[in-house]
Order: structure tokens, then sequence, then C-alpha cells
């Protein structure tokens, strides 16, 4: 499929299903989607058991999943089984005014693993979108030249580079002009410990604003599952700044504010506009990384 218009008519909702995932694919070259302010809803309640995608029961995912190039806006996501936006494969795609709300998965912490954008793919910018959820609001796995900005996060882990895998390579991302509230985490890049000939490099933060953070305003960590464990050496992590305007980030009592555990970082990253407040001081491990700037 090339070239094509495509303009929701009227909202789409997906009964209980076995199937492993995705419910709903496009892919093709130039697409234009409109949704019209309609809805794709999952019914995330007939799934959510707590557990996610870590076991009970099975639960398609992603829900959605885009390819390809193309502008795709305003639409809604909700109650997604587990991970809502999947997006791979990219050749230039832009997400505008996207709403992913998967806020009924509050309810008893039923809802798992319900991520709001997994990418995966180069040349991808998400803009103007808001998220309610469980997890990561945006999780960038793989891929290159990707910009966030002007999204609201609420409610999930924040706003994620990874979890980095063995053969990922993640660079040249801009996070700017997002506000992220009451989530458990406020910006991370996570890489796993076992992972080698992987990458991170050339991230920068501007202009984001966050509050009601519970564990850590910035979480930087090779050790990933483990937030503070043994840090690998394989996926190093370079250039990393937090330039342009000011990100302000405001955390509980029982967060730490900056933690940083490296086993292979390297280079000067320009933390002069970051400040964070509340909580307490955390370990900054950097390796052969220098912090300059910022005030944490």
């Amino acid at each position: 499929m090339s070239g094509a218009t495509i303009t929701m008519a009227g909202d789409i909702t997906f009964a209980k299903t076995t199937s492993d995932g995705p419910l709903f694919t496009i892919d093709g070259d130039d697409i234009i989607f409109d949704g019209a302010g309609f809805s794709f809803d999952g019914n995330g309640a007939d799934y959510w058991d707590g557990e996610g995608t870590n076991g009970g029961v099975d639960k398609p995912h992603p829900f959605l999943k885009f390819k390809g190039s193309g502008t795709y806006s305003d639409f809604t996501v909700l109650n997604s089984p587990a991970q809502a936006i999947s997006i791979g494969n990219s050749d230039g795609l832009v997400f505008d005014s996207i709403t992913v709300d998967n806020s009924d998965g509050d309810t008893d912490d039923l809802g798992h693993n319900t991520d709001g954008f997994d990418v995966s793919a180069d040349d991808v910018t998400i803009k103007n979108s808001v998220v309610k959820n469980q997890d990561d609001c945006i999780a960038i796995n793989d891929g290159s030249n990707i910009v966030f900005e002007n999204n609201q996060c609420s409610g999930g882990h924040g706003i994620s580079i990874g979890s980095i895998s063995s053969d990922k390579s993640v660079s040249d991302v801009t996070i700017s002009g997002n506000t992220v509230t009451d989530s458990m985490y406020g910006l991370r890049i996570k890489v796993k410990a076992s992972a080698t000939d992987a990458s991170v490099s050339s991230i920068t933060y501007s202009g984001n604003t966050l509050s009601g953070i519970d564990e850590y305003g910035v979480l930087i960590t090779q050790s990933y599952p483990d937030d503070e464990g043994t840090p690998g050496t394989g996926a190093p992590i370079s250039d990393v700044n937090f330039t342009g305007s000011a990100t302000t980030i405001k955390v509980g009592d029982d967060a730490q504010r900056l933690v940083v555990n490296c086993g292979a970082c390297s280079g000067t990253w320009d933390f002069s506009e970051l400040t964070i407040t509340g909580g307490s001081e955390g370990t900054v491990s950097s390796d052969d990384a220098t912090i300059s700037g910022g005030s944490y």
C-alpha cells in the first residue's frame, strides 16, 4: 500500500481474542491516516490480571503496529491488553495528536506492560500526544533520528531509552517539551546488563517538566533489569545532554534525584539545563564519562 489516504469513520472495538497480536497493522509508504477523533478499543479489562506479558492470561501485543512512512494523527487508543503502539522499520513516520488511555488499568493495579509507544525504527517523530498508562510512556529500543516532543505522560514509568538488548543501537534522539506527572520514574536510559554489540549515543533532553516522580528523577543504568546492580560493559553510552531550555524534575520524598550506574560510559555530558528537587541524592558512577553542570 503506497500513497493511500485513510480516514476513520467511527470507533473500532476489538473482542477478546487468543491472537498473539498485533490486532491492527498498517505497513505502507506515504500513508496519511486521519483518525478524525475516533478510537481503537482493545477491551483491556478482559485481559488485565496484573501480570502483563509476564504470565497469566495471554494478551495480544502489541495492539497496533505501524511500519513504513507517513503521517498518523488524531485517534485514541483505549484499553490495550498490553503494549499499545509499536513502531518499526520506518522510512519516516510522524504521529501527531494521539491519545493512549489505559487509565482504567489502574483499578486494582491490573494493567501491566501497557507501554504507550514502543519504537524500533529510524526517522520517527511523536508529538502533541497524551499517554495515560502503567508502563513506559515511550520506550525507544532501537533506531536513530527520533523526536519525542510536546507530549503528556502520566501514571506510568516515564520516558525511556531502552531497554537496550544485544545488537541494538539508539542514537540521535531528542526529547523536548514534554510533561511527565505522577509516574514511578522520570527519565531513564536502561541498558541490559547482558547486552553486547549495542550502544546508546547522542541523546538530548530539553525543556521537559516532570513532577510527582516516585523512585528516580533520572536513572541511567547499564544493569537492567536491576536499577542499581552490577553494570555490563557491552553496550556503551555516550553523549547524553540536558541542554537548550531547562528540564525541571520534582521527585517525591522517597525518590532519588539522579542515579548513574555505568560500566561503559564515555565523553563529556552537559547537564547544565537539568534541575532536580526533592527526595535524596543518588549515586553517580559514570565510568569514563564526565558530567558537568546542573543541580541535583
